[in-house]
């Protein structure tokens, strides 16, 4: 099991520009899909507050649910990359 867990939902374009950073970055993560409706998404509302996709949670560094792709992709390569 990983620290970190992306909540995405596939074809989500996103949610692959989150996923294509992990990548680059050989970061291992678990996965959760979530549903499409917005109403059924009550984990990620709990965890972000907001039900979109994707959201990040790192719980070695105690991020317990960070929205918005832009911010994540960002976060990611501060904390993993090659500058971290």
């Amino acid at each position: 099991m990983s620290n970190l867990t992306l909540y995405e939902l596939p074809g989500c374009p996103f949610c692959t520009k989150v996923k294509n950073k992990l990548a680059e970055l050989d970061v291992e993560y678990d996965s959760v899909e979530v549903p499409r409706a917005h109403p059924e998404r009550t984990e990620v509302k709990e965890i972000s507050g907001q039900t979109g996709v994707p959201v990040l949670v790192d719980e070695a560094n105690g991020v317990t649910g960070m929205p918005e792709s832009s911010d994540i992709v960002e976060y990611l390569e501060e904390t993993y990359g090659s500058a971290a």
